[in-house]
């Protein structure tokens, strides 16, 4: 257990309850397996708004045809870039711990905090990479989720996650243990 996600998740804790793993996610920027085919989305989709403002100032359109493509501009580099820093400052101020009781997620500049009680969590499922980092989802996925796991889209429900940890299969073999 790391002692500053020790700290931030006693905080928290009721009394008496004891954590019995805690971490954080990776951090930095990272890549992840839907980046294969969103990358490239999101090349067709940048590269066809930025063409689209070019065309209208240097066509002299009228002024609604040039401010037409600025929200498609930003939307673009949001999701060419600007999702990689927000992934980034959100695993940032994320942490995880395991109790007795509850899985708990404390997360964001407000200390959001998700509690899952251990004995009703259904639909755990594991994701291990071969560096035996990986992320464990605490809900069920449907198939649009599956595929962009790990990428927070506005407005879509994200399945509560322990999301880029080290000995993800450890951690995973813990709950299930809990379980019983």
């Amino acid at each position: 257990m790391i002692p500053e996600t020790e700290d931030k998740l006693k905080a928290i804790l009721s009394p008496g309850e004891k954590l019995l793993w805690s971490d954080r996610p990776r951090q930095g920027l990272l890549l992840r397996k839907s980046d294969a085919y969103l990358i490239p989305f999101t090349m067709v989709w940048g590269g066809f708004s930025f063409f689209w403002e070019y065309m209208a100032i240097h066509a002299n359109a009228p002024f609604f045809f040039c401010l037409f493509g600025v929200p498609f501009m930003l939307v673009g580099l949001y999701i060419m870039i600007g999702r990689f820093f927000a992934d980034a400052a959100r695993r940032a101020k994320t942490y995880y711990g395991i109790t007795p009781e509850r899985v708990i997620i404390l997360s964001g500049a407000n200390r959001q905090v998700k509690s899952m009680n251990i004995k009703t969590l259904s639909d755990i499922t594991l994701f291990q990479h071969p560096d035996e980092t990986g992320t464990i989802t605490l809900g069920p996925l449907d198939s649009r989720q599956a595929l962009t796991l790990g990428v927070p889209w506005p407005g879509a429900r994200q399945v509560p996650r322990l999301d880029h940890i080290d000995n993800v299969k450890h951690v995973y073999d813990k709950i299930i243990a809990l379980q019983r």
